[in-house]
C-alpha cells in the first residue's frame, strides 16, 4: 500500500525523525492509468462511506461543442497529446488536460477519468 506523509529528509539534508506512525487517511492508492480500449470501471470504497468510479479504459467520450452549445458521444481514435507525460501520448493513457482526436475532430478531456469514471471533453477550434 502506498503510502503519503512526509519523506524523511529536510531541505538542507537533515534526517526527519517522525513523532508518530502512519495512518490510515495518509494511504494512497495505484493511479489508473485510463487507455483506449472497451469500457471498464472499478469503483473504490473512500473514506466516509463514499464511493469513487474509477475508469480503467475508455472509448467514448461526451465531447461538447463551445459554438453551437451541444454535446455529442463520440468514438476516441487516439491521443494527440499530453501534457502530463510525454510518455502517456505513446501509451494512448487519458487523463484531463490531454488532447484526444475524434470524428469530430481534436477535443481536450476536462474530466478526470481516474476519479470520476466518465470521459467529459471540449472541442478545440480548427
Amino acid at each position: 500500500m502506498r503510502w503519503q506523509g512526509k519523506i524523511g529528509r529536510k531541505p538542507t539534508g537533515g534526517k526527519l525523525i517522525p513523532a508518530r506512525g502512519k495512518r490510515k487517511h495518509e494511504t494512497g492508492r495505484e493511479q489508473s492509468d485510463t487507455i483506449i480500449a472497451a469500457v471498464r470501471t472499478k469503483k473504490i470504497a473512500t473514506l466516509g462511506g463514499n464511493q469513487k468510479m474509477r475508469m480503467l479504459r475508455g472509448n467514448m467520450a461526451t465531447v461538447a461543442d463551445p459554438k453551437t452549445g451541444k454535446s455529442k458521444t463520440v468514438k476516441i481514435e487516439t491521443v494527440r497529446d499530453n501534457k502530463a507525460n510525454l510518455h502517456y501520448m505513446r501509451r494512448s493513457i487519458l487523463t484531463k488536460g490531454a488532447i484526444i482526436k475524434t470524428e469530430l475532430g481534436d477535443a481536450k478531456i476536462t474530466s478526470r477519468p481516474g476519479q470520476d469514471g466518465v470521459i467529459n471533453a471540449i472541442l478545440l477550434p480548427q
